[in-house]
């Protein structure tokens, strides 16, 4: 098989239920595509049979790997598959598909040459389905912090899909600290003091009502988070080694 142009990476943790219909739709636009992909599935500390559904599905499609996470946390399952992926853009993918999969070409060239291509639900030309004002609110009181904290100028660094080219994820994630919610708001933090180019990409974005996000509870966190990256930045720990 030649080296994948592009490679999908989802993390799952008790995906049981999304996860079949995400990966049909995902290995399904994989295949209708003119050039090699791969899909990676990285489960980590599921308690239900999210590693079995990924298992049967990997049988089938042999452009699908299945990759144990033994360490809790999102932002390690998406590290993991990012290191082991081998295609020439990285694109992480939430098993929920709040954004359709036949949208990952425009993060890709020629109509995005960044280094980073983010999904933005704020850009001009996103468009939100079904998002309940308060949830939108407390986003952007949150994207709010973000700006002024540790990434001025992004609208949106918190939509679950992003797309790297090899070179930048192999050097970024090396460097990340962070497991939590926060991981990829360090990770475009790292990015851009590296120099790498980064792009906000509009997207239709379809809410989920099952989201595993709880406004209490993680957004007390992710600001920790973020003063985390600071401290971090002060302490010269994304600084290359000499």
């Amino acid at each position: 098989m030649p080296a994948p142009r592009l490679s999908i990476i989802i993390p799952a943790y008790n995906e049981q239920d999304r996860l079949p219909r995400a990966l049909g739709q995902v290995l399904a636009f994989l295949e209708a595509q003119p050039y090699p992909a791969e899909a990676l599935v990285v489960e980590n500390g599921s308690t239900d049979g999210t590693r079995q559904e990924a298992e049967r599905f990997a049988r089938r499609h042999p452009n699908l790997r299945v990759l144990h996470e033994e360490q809790a946390g999102k932002g390690r399952a998406v590290r993991r598959g990012m290191l082991e992926a081998e295609g020439e853009f990285r694109f992480i993918c939430d098993a929920d598909l709040s954004m359709p999969v036949t949208e990952v070409n425009r993060f890709l060239p020629p109509f995005c040459e960044a280094d980073i291509a983010i999904a933005s639900r704020e850009a001009p030309g996103a468009v939100r389905y079904g998002e309940p004002y308060y949830r939108h609110l407390t986003g952007r009181v949150f994207n709010a912090f973000i700006r002024w904290l540790v990434l001025p100028g992004l609208q949106d660094t918190q939509c679950g899909f992003k797309c790297f080219r090899a070179a930048a994820a192999e050097e970024i994630f090396r460097w990340q600290t962070l497991s939590g919610w926060s991981f990829d708001v360090e990770l475009l933090f790292i990015a851009r003091r590296r120099g790498y180019s980064i792009a906000e990409i509009p997207i239709p974005w379809y809410y989920q009502r099952h989201s595993k996000v709880s406004i209490l509870r993680d957004s007390m966190r992710m600001f920790l988070d973020l003063l985390a990256i600071r401290r971090n930045a002060r302490r010269g720990r994304y600084d290359p080694h000499p």
